[in-house]
């Protein structure tokens, strides 16, 4: 008997001769070519023979002359599912060695698919196979070369997949944007941004103006989201412009316009927002304005302090063919809550389930907070309540808000048990809510109970972030606590930040007892000026009635039209933005927010020359100033008296951040008040009320600076204008209204207001026993003098 492997050897061997035999015979029928069965029969042959032991070796014992070698045949076996991956690279290889044979674009492409099913494994030879076919001139087609793309990014190796355009690139003078396209869309969905920007610019840079038409523009939509979510401004304006430059009429569709309008008006460049909604009703259907449009608009007036704009806004909305949805009321009632607009928002919260609409838990804490910043506290109770009884869960937002917020309303026995009362249940608390109650009572020195609080914090696994740090280290330095510091750096195990912020402060602390610029040590740092001027620096709206007389009554939306159209007279005065916490970068946001920290610090010893020595090195390191930086000094220089110096940082201010926030404007009136000017507080009241943009601490500084100044009236106007903008006067509002009307000798109206604090059930304070008691020895001096 024939031992197994020379037998299949023999009837490979007879096979060939067979078909050869065949093939010879049918030659000389000029029409007549091998049958199915014949192809069929040599390619079960080849592919039993690959698969055996030996693999191609089996085919060098075979006459080459046997074997035919086409496209059709290698294909046919390239095709095989069940020859391993592994025998179609020996037999692919094998055929490159006929010297009568050379692999064609339909073999590489075949072969290529059949690599690309596990693309990581076989990466080596398919840049190999690459190369081949760079040497052999022949040419990849685009279908072909689209799949191996998707194979690498599928797989999540997207540097490959990168490697493998530049490759191609180097190639083929033109690719198919389609490639590009289906890369793009993959970078943006994986979150590779950076890539995702370098396949775009290629691909805008590979077409010609006569086909940017072949550009998927949803690819270029879904890239400019993407950049909005993760907050790249510069390259979200470089993707646009590049755009407009050239792709004609850039947006092209009203998704288009929507991403760029939300982006823009975010970031608080509002005019080019309103310009592109201009554009949108020039050209009109299909790319009018859609609700998607007005709720971005709407936030974005919001955002930048424009609540009266929103709410005119908001109504002509209603009436202009389209119907809020939850996005919108969501939207408004954020916006007139950061904005202190709290009875604005409570009625259009009603509206809202009046239309059918349930609210989600957001909008329950936005409307939770502006009652708790309003001073309205039975309110928030009984909206807390309420949303339980309404079956929308709470979060830990919720009760941070609350645990926030009762501290503020003087409730810190209830917040500090609500506290404890989620701990033991174990739910709803966070790294955030450690960090309001720490700082909650660092405020009011209890440092030793705040350690605790961080030792427990790591101990259940919460991270302390650079903000919890800056609380401990300004209360132990307020204190003068400093042997506390190394107590801190026991606690906090997590990372290196700790250890980062000591070291930055050693360092800190170094340049500020050798300053590399000598000369800046003696001379004033900021230029001089005067508070008088300060008009000068608020710029208004300009009167709009000439544009008022040209606004289209048949428009659906003409107050929008107008704002469009006056789109360069919008100066913003302030905006309605949050700090965000640092917390997820680590030691790498130890520039501006650690400079900040430290400027708190001296401030609050009165270091001011050391501050102002610390903020002149980090302006020499290139740390770009914020508001709060500018801010902090400002504060500092007015409460010392250093009006001049204090106005020279708000010039400087004024050249350097885009706009002011409420704490600057809280600076202004109280210099303001130091220098006896309550005109121009009013003044600059008025231009901020246009806004409707004031919060419980401007009201507190404008009722004290007006009533210095013996403006009564308009102290009662700017009572009133709290009482309807759903502000409720804590006891610095009436410690304040006391005050002022005692020392200007109107006893009676103290009195009231005194009775009034009563009546609102207000808890005194240490300051309120000292106003009571001046107020007592006016009246008895009164009586004596009527006696």
């Amino acid at each position: 008997m024939l031992h197994g492997r020379r037998r299949t050897a023999l009837f490979h061997k007879v096979l060939f001769r067979w078909l050869h035999v065949r093939n010879k015979t049918t030659i000389t029928q000029p029409h007549t070519s091998p049958t199915k069965l014949d192809t069929f029969l040599l390619v079960a042959s080849i592919v039993k023979s690959l698969s055996e032991p030996g693999g191609t070796r089996n085919l060098n014992n075979v006459e080459s002359s046997l074997i035919s070698l086409s496209d059709s045949l290698v294909l046919e076996i390239l095709k095989r599912n069940s020859l391993d991956v592994s025998k179609k690279i020996d037999f692919f290889k094998w055929c490159s060695l006929r010297h009568s044979y050379k692999h064609s674009a339909g073999t590489y492409s075949q072969m290529l698919k059949t690599l690309c099913i596990n693309p990581v494994i076989h990466k080596d030879y398919i840049f190999h196979l690459l190369s081949s076919m760079n040497l052999e001139g022949v040419v990849l087609d685009s279908s072909t070369f689209k799949f191996l793309l998707d194979s690498f990014i599928k797989s999540g190796n997207f540097d490959s997949a990168l490697e493998i355009l530049d490759h191609v690139e180097n190639i083929l003078d033109k690719l198919n944007p389609d490639v590009y396209n289906s890369v793009l869309i993959a970078l943006v969905h994986s979150n590779h941004l950076n890539m995702a920007l370098f396949t775009w610019f290629k691909l805008l840079d590979s077409v010609t103006r006569e086909d940017v038409g072949s550009i998927d523009l949803a690819a270029c939509s879904e890239l400019l989201v993407a950049l909005r979510k993760a907050g790249m401004r510069s390259e979200f304006r470089n993707v646009f412009n590049k755009c407009r430059e050239k792709i004609n009429n850039f947006p092209v569709d009203v998704w288009g316009y929507n991403v760029c309008i939300h982006a823009f008006g975010n970031w608080g460049e509002l005019e080019t927002s309103l310009n592109l909604f201009k554009e949108m009703k020039e050209k009109g259907d299909p790319l009018a304005p859609d609700l998607c449009t007005y709720n971005s608009l709407i936030q974005s007036l919001c955002f930048n302090g424009k609540v009266n704009d929103a709410l005119i806004v908001w109504e002509e909305l209603k009436s202009s063919g389209h119907e809020p949805d939850e996005f919108t009321y969501r939207i408004i009632i954020q916006g007139c809550c950061k904005c202190y607009r709290i009875n604005d928002a409570t009625k259009i919260f009603s509206e809202m389930q009046h239309n059918g609409f349930r609210p989600d838990t957001i909008v329950y804490n936005s409307v939770l907070d502006g009652f708790l910043k309003s001073r309205k506290l039975t309110e928030a109770c009984q909206l807390f309540e309420k949303m339980v009884d309404d079956g929308v869960r709470a979060s830990s937002c919720t009760y941070n808000i609350l645990i926030d917020g009762l501290f503020k309303n003087r409730r810190a026995q209830a917040a500090y048990a609500l506290f404890g009362d989620l701990k033991k249940k174990g739910r709803f608390v966070d790294g955030i809510t450690y960090s309001i109650v720490i700082f909650h009572i660092c405020k009011e020195g209890m440092i030793e109970e705040a350690l605790e609080l961080v030792e427990e914090m790591e101990s259940r696994g919460f991270v302390v972030d650079l903000v919890t740090i800056t609380h401990l280290l300004v209360a132990i330095n307020t204190e003068s606590r400093t042997d506390l510091t190394d107590r801190l750096l026991r606690h906090i195990k997590n990372g290196n930040l700790m250890p980062s912020v000591l070291e930055w402060k050693d360092n800190m602390e170094a340049l500020l007892k050798d300053p590399k610029n000598q000369k800046k040590d003696f001379t004033p740092m900021f230029q001089k000026g005067d508070f008088r001027e300060i008009m000068s620096l608020i710029t208004s709206r300009e009167s709009c009635s000439s544009s008022k007389e040209a606004i289209d009554p048949w428009s659906s939306s003409p107050y929008m039209d107008h704002l469009a159209d006056e789109a360069k007279l919008q100066r913003q005065l302030l905006v309605s933005s949050r700090g965000k916490r640092v917390q997820e970068k680590g030691v790498d946001s130890f520039d501006i927010n650690m400079v900040n920290t430290y400027l708190s610090l001296y401030l609050t010893k009165g270091k001011l020359s050391l501050a102002c020595k610390l903020f002149d090195i980090f302006n020499d390191l290139g740390v770009d100033p914020v508001n709060y930086t500018y801010n902090s000094l400002m504060s500092s220089l007015v409460k010392k008296g250093y009006l001049n110096e204090a106005y020279g940082v708000l010039s400087e201010m004024g050249e350097k951040v885009r706009s002011a926030d409420v704490a600057t404007y809280n600076v202004i009136f109280q210099a303001l008040g130091k220098m006896g000017r309550a005109d121009l507080a009013g003044a600059v009241l008025r231009k901020l009320t246009e806004g409707g943009f004031l919060d419980m601490v401007m009201y507190n500084t404008l009722i004290s600076v007006l009533g210095k100044g013996g403006r009564f009236d308009e102290v009662d106007r700017v009572l009133e204008q709290m009482k309807k903008s759903g502000i409720n006067p804590d006891v610095v509002t009436y410690n304040t209204l006391i005050e002022v009307n005692s020392k200007a000798g109107r006893l009676k109206e103290a009195q009231r207001f005194l009775k009034m604090m009563v009546d609102a059930g207000c808890a005194p304070n240490h300051v309120t026993d000292t106003t009571l008691e001046f107020l007592e020895k006016e009246i008895k001096k009164a009586k004596q003098k009527r006696k």
